[in-house]
């Protein structure tokens, strides 16, 4: 009998502190009005003390209490990061620590598309038979690698956390996954350190990013919808990750998906790369819009370029 890697639980976390647009123009050269129509976001919470590992610890806690399950009875934890707390060790030890888990961890990095990457690697555990029960989490903090003096990046970016439970389950969960990479944009979308110890910052080209990615996560979206056997009108929502309104706009005119099932929470979260799906995923679970039973199109783009989707019957 084949098993599936199931959502069992979902959780998320944003630190209190919030900079609004409002804020951003007593600094930087833009308005409020400019940022929205832009982008699409109103806000974005940002860490005062607090680290990766606290804000994964809490949205973990939210994800367990949700599954009904014991932090012992935790397989495996992936946690998928840009921002790691230290070189080394991993900062998923340090949530394995802190939550009172007894198994393997590690961190992955794939920026944006870290949260989908994440997924499909623990997808193969579960369904190998290897684990029943896997944390992944994306937890980041952005903030601290913005420039806040540069338009192109400050407006965009925010610090959160969300997590889910996959489990061992016959019917429902992962469907159907793909990821892929293109390393011929590295200068496109990076960090402008050249040793690992150096301070740096993150620069964008932002016309070829949105080009890149609209391309990719469509491309990718059609190719899971043809796999699958489905249509658009037989997915109950997608949730991308929350990049850019103008990018998830033009994905989902592609495929032909009405906005009223898209999952957006890019006004109050901004973009919280490799956190950014697995929060807006939590915020949709909670308030009842994602329902069991239904199909879900998660996906991702990230530097590098890297970018993935998942067909997931919740």
């Amino acid at each position: 009998m084949k098993r599936f890697a199931r959502i069992t639980g979902t959780g998320s976390y944003l630190p209190p502190k919030i900079i609004t647009n409002s804020e951003l123009e007593k600094t930087l050269d833009t308005s409020d009005e400019w940022i929205t129509g832009r982008t699409g976001i109103k806000e974005r919470r940002v860490v005062d003390g607090e680290s990766t590992c606290d804000l994964a610890l809490e949205a973990s806690k939210r994800t367990l209490e949700m599954a009904e399950i014991r932090a012992s009875e935790i397989d495996l934890i992936i946690l998928a990061t840009t921002t790691p707390d230290k070189i080394f060790p991993a900062t998923a030890t340090m949530l394995q620590s802190r939550i009172g888990a007894n198994c393997p961890a590690f961190d992955l990095q794939a920026v944006c598309a870290g949260f989908i990457f994440a997924l499909t690697t623990a997808q193969q555990y579960i369904e190998n038979g290897v684990y029943k029960n896997v944390l992944v989490v994306g937890s980041e903090t952005f903030s601290r690698i913005i420039d806040w003096n540069d338009r192109s990046t400050a407006i965009l970016f925010g610090d959160g956390a969300g997590a889910v439970v996959l489990s061992s389950d016959n019917t429902a969960g992962i469907k159907y996954s793909k990821i892929s990479s293109d390393g011929s944009y590295l200068s496109s979308l990076h960090v402008n350190n050249n040793y690992i110890n150096e301070i740096g910052y993150v620069e964008m080209s932002g016309n070829e990013v949105y080009k890149i990615a609209v391309k990719q996560l469509a491309n990718i979206a059609e190719e899971i919808l043809r796999e699958s056997n489905l249509t658009a009108s037989e997915i109950s929502w997608m949730v991308p990750h929350q990049a850019n309104i103008r990018i998830i706009t033009a994905i989902a005119k592609r495929i032909g998906l009405p906005m009223s099932k898209v999952i957006l929470t890019l006004e109050t979260h901004g973009n919280t790369s490799a956190a950014s799906i697995p929060l807006a995923l939590d915020v949709a679970v909670r308030d009842g819009r994602i329902k069991k039973g239904d199909k879900l199109l998660l996906e991702g783009i990230g530097a590098g370029f890297s970018w993935g989707g998942l067909l997931v019957e919740y």
